[in-house]
């Protein structure tokens, strides 16, 4: 064997034996977020490319869109038609594709609409689908070999297995996903039922008064309300988490959202004597998001310092913008996070030990926060120092943005 060949020879058992090495961390990766993420970046790694997406199919609707990608800002959400389109041939037909000019391909019709979202230049593509159990959920395409090489066979090898691979670990992380968020809706449904329930046995009984019948009512309402306004976050969560809430991407006015939840909270802040204000600039530049769920998330954020913070306390929310992303902070000077609380606070269903009487909720407020702001392709942190309050940032990137 001559030196070029060996040389190739042992390249491909580098590839194939770090193929191995990215298979097992998928596997042990449940959380779907973050395995999409590794995804894509073994797959662009794999195969030498300047980017790489994976679209998903949509277990209900049956759209596809992106979920994930690698250097292709914009492109989150985006629904992608079956017809007219790169991944939906490969959906449709299960079979991997190579479009060597992307350009002047009909079947790259919708992508270019993509290229336009993200300000990047698609020239070629290599497109896999994504099997489980004989379904196509998904298509992991890579898009423009480095140097402009173009894509060989063992590009299409190594990335078909990949997408195989990924296909079964996305469907093992929405499956644990999905049973694990039963087992808590159920476990935290249950005090609220079982208040109902023991409320209703003692209305029945002959020597309760109406007075306390009524007291009893009012009692049931609220567990009931509970149980409905938890069930609806649970949904929402559900949602984000699994992919299947399809983002706008609309121009958003980040002031105009900011000034409508202010509007919103401020009575529930007079009532406790709390001081709400706002530090925005006359105009912050334009995001490209759902303005309805950025509401959202600020609304649970704020509504959380309010409820936290003790009559006299203040709770400000500004925003600044920097050269590519605008940062936005809820900053209180309420009683503050213990440090040991902090990094559960986005879990689902956590509470701040010793915190239950002060305010009541569902729990799932600010996972869901995070959800919608990782899902515009920001970041979300909490710093906080007891007695000294509480403040929490996010950062989202701004139109245009690299």
């Amino acid at each position: 064997m001559d030196s070029s060949k060996r040389t190739q020879y042992e390249q491909r058992v580098a590839r194939l034996e770090r193929l191995i090495e990215i298979s097992r961390s998928l596997n042990l990766t449940l959380s779907l977020r973050p395995l999409l993420h590794r995804i894509v970046l073994a797959a662009q790694e794999l195969t030498d490319t300047e980017a790489c997406s994976i679209l998903l199919v949509d277990r209900k609707s049956g759209e596809l869109y992106f979920e994930a990608a690698t250097n292709l800002p914009g492109v989150h959400s985006i629904i992608v038609p079956m017809d007219g389109s790169v991944a939906g041939w490969v959906v449709q037909t299960g079979e991997c594709l190579v479009v060597a000019d992307a350009q002047n391909d009909p079947r790259f019709d919708f992508s270019s609409k993509a290229d336009e979202q993200s300000d990047f230049v698609t020239r070629s593509i290599l497109a896999v689908p994504m099997i489980s159990r004989e379904n196509v959920i998904g298509v992991l395409e890579a898009i423009n070999k480095e140097g402009r090489a173009e894509f060989t066979q063992e590009d299409t090898e190594l990335l078909a297995v990949l997408g195989d691979q990924a296909a079964v670990a996305v469907q093992n992380a929405l499956l644990f996903q999905q049973s694990d968020l039963i087992s808590e809706i159920v476990h935290e449904m249950r005090t609220p039922l079982n208040s109902v329930i023991a409320y209703a046995d003692l209305m029945r009984r002959p020597t309760v008064t109406s007075e306390q019948c009524l007291q009893f009512a009012g009692i049931i309402q609220h567990e009931a309300e509970r149980i409905s306004e938890m069930t609806n976050n649970f949904l929402e969560l559900a949602r984000l988490q699994s992919g299947r809430a399809s983002l706008a991407r609309d121009p958003v006015d980040l002031g105009t959202v900011v000034h409508m939840a202010i509007n919103v909270l401020k009575p529930q802040a007079d009532d406790k004597q709390i001081v709400l204000s706002v530090d925005v600039a006359a105009a912050p530049p334009t995001i490209m998001g759902d303005a309805q769920r950025l509401h959202q998330a600020l609304l649970n954020l704020l509504s959380n310092a309010i409820k936290y913070c003790d009559s006299g306390d203040a709770v400000t929310i500004s925003a600044r913008a920097k050269e590519d992303h605008v940062t936005v902070s809820i900053a209180d000077t309420g009683p503050g996070i213990p440090a040991e609380a902090l990094p559960s606070i986005f879990e689902r269903f956590y509470r701040v030990p010793g915190t239950e009487r002060r305010a009541v909720g569902t729990g799932l407020g600010l996972a869901i926060t995070q959800q919608i702001v990782e899902a515009h392709g920001g970041k979300i942190t909490v710093s906080s120092e007891e007695g000294h309050g509480t403040t929490f940032t996010f950062t989202l990137p701004v139109e245009g943005s690299p």
